[in-house]
């Protein structure tokens, strides 16, 4: 139960999704955070006191109940669904959720794939199917190139991590970045084309912004070399599907390892579910933690309190 004292510190965040129950989502946090957040939930009528939100895909009109909303959080890392809401004005800052838990299990989900394609443990479970006792050949990590699109947070991890298993990692990102400890690291229009050429592995990372939709087309596959393999976690959007089917079906792709999808539940009349090169999953490569959500929500709370900017707010112009 909160004091007087504590029911004036706590600010007003109000839940809104499209997709599921917040409430029931964040459980037992909600008390956790009760002495700095007042909780409710988005209902039909107009919410002055309301200054903060979390939100997962907020329907269109959300944001128009809520004229002095200072700040709204996502659930995941993502802020894409956020963006695009039209009723969310310009000067309203949008957070995004920056948790070490997900970095790590992102970097462990694009590790196993690049690694089964080192391996060629799919060769290995065709085999185990037709009941063949083959080895196969070994390949070195550091003879297997790895580019990776996305230098974020999440970026830097996967990074770092396969470049300790061994792997030869190449990362670009979108803008120049001011420090970073890669030894190949390129940016920009001019950067992309050089470090498709020497990718064997594509890993996409990136968020998803118009620039950046499309951008793993047949143009990115063919200049990857010959026998290259996809490994798809940003957004579905990200990704022509033709084009992937086309470069699989040629051979200038011999696999692709897909988590995220334009259309999502995938539909079961989907050709990626039946194609013998494609590892299809749940868009379940990471999850953020509760914690690391309801955390993010005290922290731009007292962002807003002390009327400073909060911690990992988006930059509105980039997307992310």
């Amino acid at each position: 139960m909160t004091t007087g004292l504590d029911k004036q510190r706590q600010l007003r965040c109000v839940l809104v999704s499209s997709r599921g129950d917040l409430r029931s989502y964040l459980g037992e946090e909600i008390s956790r955070i009760a002495d700095q957040l007042e909780v409710v939930d988005h209902h039909g009528g107009r919410d002055a006191d309301v200054r903060l939100a979390l939100a997962w895909h907020p329907p269109e009109d959300a944001f128009s109940r809520y004229p002095n909303l200072q700040a709204v959080c996502s659930v995941g890392a993502g802020v894409d669904n956020i963006i695009s809401c039209p009723s969310l004005n310009s000067d309203v800052h949008i957070v995004r959720v920056v948790d070490p838990r997900q970095a790590r299990m992102m970097s462990g989900f694009v590790a196993w794939h690049v690694i089964g394609h080192q391996r060629d443990f799919a060769g290995y479970h065709s085999q185990q199917r037709d009941r063949v006792w083959h080895p196969r050949r070994q390949r070195d990590a550091n003879n297997v190139s790895v580019g990776i699109l996305g230098y974020g947070e999440i970026g830097r991890k996967v990074a770092s991590d396969l470049t300790y298993l061994g792997f030869s990692v190449m990362c670009w990102s979108r803008t120049p970045k001011a420090v970073s400890d890669m030894p190949r690291i390129y940016h920009g229009a001019a950067g992309l084309a050089p470090m498709l050429e020497n990718s064997e592995v594509l890993v996409n990372l990136l968020p998803f912004t118009p620039r950046t939709r499309g951008i793993l087309n047949a143009q990115a596959f063919a200049k990857m070399p010959r026998g290259g393999y996809l490994v798809q976690v940003g957004r579905g959007e990200h990704l022509v599907e033709a084009d992937l089917l086309a470069a699989l079906n040629n051979g200038q792709l011999v696999g692709a390892a897909l988590d995220v999808f334009a259309a999502e539940p995938l539909p079961t009349s989907h050709p990626f579910w039946a194609h013998p090169l494609i590892r299809v999953t749940p868009h379940h490569a990471s999850d953020v933690t509760v914690r690391a959500v309801a955390t993010t929500l005290v922290a731009t709370a007292q962002a807003i309190r002390a009327g400073r900017r909060p911690p990992h707010a988006i930059d509105r112009a980039h997307g992310y």
